[in-house]
């Protein structure tokens, strides 16, 4: 029966993840070169259009339709909307079947939106808006069905609370794959990586950060004891991982850098996203510390392989998501959301982060070889120099690029 408590709150949790999506925007916005900065903003904002159509004609479907061997749901079954309406679904007993469907399908938008900070100024947006729906047929809805939609994973006793798994693990892995596929970024001379606009980051952040309270919390469709556990280890986990990087990054003597505080906090919240309905506060505390550390070091990752990951989005979001999915196996009570930590658990969280791993590596690079067979999809060394925003949309964000 359709609660009208549950159904106001989930209505909330479902804006402020549709918030997080254009914050995310802001957030590589204010990373990127100043050149650049409209076309990073763009791509992330199509997402909330192109996403959005594919959820309603099969996306939906896919993930949370009468399950196919496992592997994913019968398209047919919610297509264009079809059966989707005031009544209840059974994964959401007290609120709207249309909200539920509303509420996943910002899980869905922002999804492929965190992997354009790794190919940042590379990517020409004809053949990314190509990626981008490849991708999320390919990758994202497949792997939600496996998890969230009663796929083999989910009979294996795979949990994930807000997507550890299913967003920030494809999302990092499919970001190293865009980056490796891509090569490195050029610089001229004298051009620098530096953040071109720090407040807009504090901002984006702070908006973000807000957001995941929805991204978390909205996880238990109804306003209860676990969704409260799940807000306050967001913010738990996020506070203590911004205070861990500042930790890990002025040793030795060096001085406390802002930016990289905020993106400590983010993969706080990163790491504690999969967990966060089903450990205690004090674990959150645990959890976020662990996290920002494996996040902080697994730059050494990034500089061993060489890969031009622009934003760190494999670092933040991919190496978070992971820690924290493996981390439920170790911390998770069952008086907060009926998961036992123990053995078994470990171990069938991490088979599930292989299998996907696995899974979005080959998936990911299938796609962006046939899309670079049918047509360049990196800019030229000359194109990128200029900047994308005058080469792909001939906008600058800011107007003095253009006098340069």
């Amino acid at each position: 029966m359709i609660n009208s408590g549950d159904t106001a709150f989930v209505m909330i949790c479902t804006a402020l993840v549709c918030m997080m999506t254009p914050a995310l925007a802001l957030f590589y916005g204010g990373m990127v070169r100043e050149k650049n900065t409209t076309t990073i903003l763009m791509q992330n904002f199509i997402c909330m259009g192109v996403v959005g159509l594919l959820w309603v004609f099969g996306g939906f479907s896919l993930v949370f339709g009468h399950d196919i061997g496992g592997v994913v749901g019968n398209i047919t079954q919610y297509f264009g909307l079809s059966h989707i309406g005031a009544k209840v679904h059974p994964q959401a007993p007290h609120i709207p079947f249309m909200l539920f469907f509303a509420y996943q399908m910002m899980f869905a938008v922002i999804t492929p939106a965190l992997m354009t900070g790794a190919f940042a100024c590379r990517f020409r947006f004809g053949p990314y808006l190509k990626f981008l729906v490849l991708w999320t047929i390919l990758v994202y809805f497949p792997v939600a069905h496996w998890i969230w939609g009663g796929g083999f994973l989910a009979k294996l006793g795979v949990v994930d609370f807000a997507g550890g798994i299913v967003i920030h693990t494809t999302a990092g892995f499919g970001a190293i794959v865009c980056a490796v596929f891509l090569g490195h970024r050029k610089l001229q001379p004298g051009e620098n990586e530096k953040p071109t606009n720090i407040p807009m980051i504090a901002m984006a952040t702070g908006l973000l950060w807000f957001g995941w309270f929805g991204f978390n919390a909205g996880g238990t469709y109804a306003a209860n004891t676990q969704s409260s556990y799940a807000f306050l280890n967001t913010f738990l986990a996020g506070a203590i991982a911004m205070l861990v990087w500042i930790f890990w990054e002025t040793r030795g003597g060096k001085k406390p850098n802002f930016t990289g505080s905020l993106v400590g906090a983010v993969a706080g919240l990163a790491t504690i996203t999969p967990a966060a309905g089903y450990v205690d506060p004090a674990a959150a505390l645990v959890i976020g510390a662990l996290g920002a550390t494996a996040c902080f070091f697994a730059k050494h990752i990034q500089h061993y392989f060489k890969f031009d990951d622009a934003l760190e989005v494999f670092r933040a979001h991919g190496v978070g998501g992971m820690v924290g999915a493996l981390l439920i196996g170790v911390f998770a009570n069952a008086a907060v959301g009926g998961i036992h930590a123990g053995i078994h658990q470990f171990l069938v969280q991490l088979l599930a982060i292989v299998i996907v791993a696995i899974y979005t590596v080959v998936i990911t690079w299938v796609i962006l070889k046939f899309l670079n067979s049918c047509s360049p999809i990196r800019v030229s060394e000359q194109e990128e120099m200029v900047g994308l925003d005058l080469v792909e949309h001939d906008e600058p964000a800011y107007q003095r690029t253009l006098y340069k």
